[in-house]
């Protein structure tokens, strides 16, 4: 087991798209009010009272939709300014992002990674669940303002739905040939939206990397992270591609991360929802630091039996009672 040192922070758990594997099509989500959310005072005590002094230095703000969250750059700016803090780096959809560039590097945030799996606008706004005006400009034009501020490496996220966008792998590993981008093809999770899952199943990573292969070739690479993908890069590329294969080749023992969620749940897996924590109700009823420590350092302690380990055809033993954007991805 990697050590844990790696703690991704969801701010909200708002977004402003419903994405098919997130949420049910037609689902009410009850969204947590402004008081129910970890305030910024909370969170910055949580980080340096509780998981820098356990040996966290790595920090991911993901959502919901992040950049909803009122006041994100201050509090990416304090994160930064903490001594320890290694690495700072969000997940965003980037349609706020066009604006918001230029004052989250400014602020500290160096990496950042965001959601596309379709190049194709007709097929992105139907992932987003999109019924109106199309998003995927905007979407667009918030990656090209990312990759002209200086953000590296800049990854691009595609949860691979098999009907859906499956057929455009290879356009979308294309763009990393004349761009020094990182896209990361992700398998398909029984989170979210079950009923999609069921009927779509997922497709391996390495079946995508055999069309890669074929049109290609592929090589081993790396880039900047934490995350458990697999590096590849086209050869001759400026950039490189990622395959995060939690269906088909289980990364348990190398996972180094741990999930706290907009309402102050921490969990150790994202597949598994026991043996959470609820740090805001034990601050809001100040319990000791000392205390909230300890309780964290038990849970990593027993982390390794928290695990996606049993699964059956592409299937979890587990019961799922929050979307991905509750949990925070």
């Amino acid at each position: 087991m990697n050590q844990v040192d790696y703690l991704r922070i969801s701010l909200i758990d708002r977004c402003n798209f419903r994405c098919q594997y997130c949420m049910p099509e037609g689902a009410e989500l009850d969204y947590l009010l402004q008081q129910e959310l970890l305030s910024h005072a909370e969170l910055l005590t949580l980080l340096a009272e509780v998981f820098i002094p356990l040996g966290f230095r790595k920090f991911r703000l993901t959502g919901g939709e992040p950049l909803l969250r009122p006041g994100v750059v201050d509090l990416v700016k304090d994160i930064a300014a903490l001594p320890e803090t290694e690495d700072l780096a969000m997940t965003t959809n980037a349609f706020l992002l066009a604006k918001m560039a230029q004052p989250l590097y400014d602020a500290g945030l160096r990496r950042i990674n965001i959601s596309l799996d379709s190049l194709n606008p007709d097929t992105f706004d139907k992932i987003i669940g999109n019924r109106s005006r199309s998003r995927w400009k905007q979407t667009w034009l918030g990656i090209q303002a990312a990759y002209e501020v200086g953000f590296n490496p800049l990854k691009l996220n595609v949860v691979v739905i098999p009907g859906v966008n499956d057929g455009e792998v290879l356009d979308l590993a294309g763009l990393t040939l004349e761009r020094n981008w990182h896209v990361r093809f992700i398998e398909f999770m029984p989170i979210g939206n079950q009923a999609l899952f069921s009927e779509n199943a997922w497709i391996p990573s390495e079946e995508l990397r055999h069309q890669i292969r074929l049109r290609w070739g592929l090589e081993a690479s790396q880039v900047r992270g934490n995350g458990p993908a697999d590096v590849f890069k086209i050869p001759g590329a400026k950039g490189t591609l990622g395959f995060i294969s939690q269906m088909s080749e289980c990364f348990c023992d190398r996972c180094n991360r741990m999930r706290l969620s907009a309402d102050g749940w921490l969990r150790p897996c994202l597949l598994n929802e026991s043996n959470q924590i609820n740090l805001k109700a034990a601050l809001r009823d100040r319990v000791k630091t000392s205390e909230l420590r300890s309780k964290v350092s038990h849970l990593l302690a027993i982390k390794p039996e928290i695990n996606f380990k049993q699964r059956d055809s592409g299937t979890t033993t587990g019961i799922y009672t929050r979307t991905m954007s509750q949990i925070g991805g």
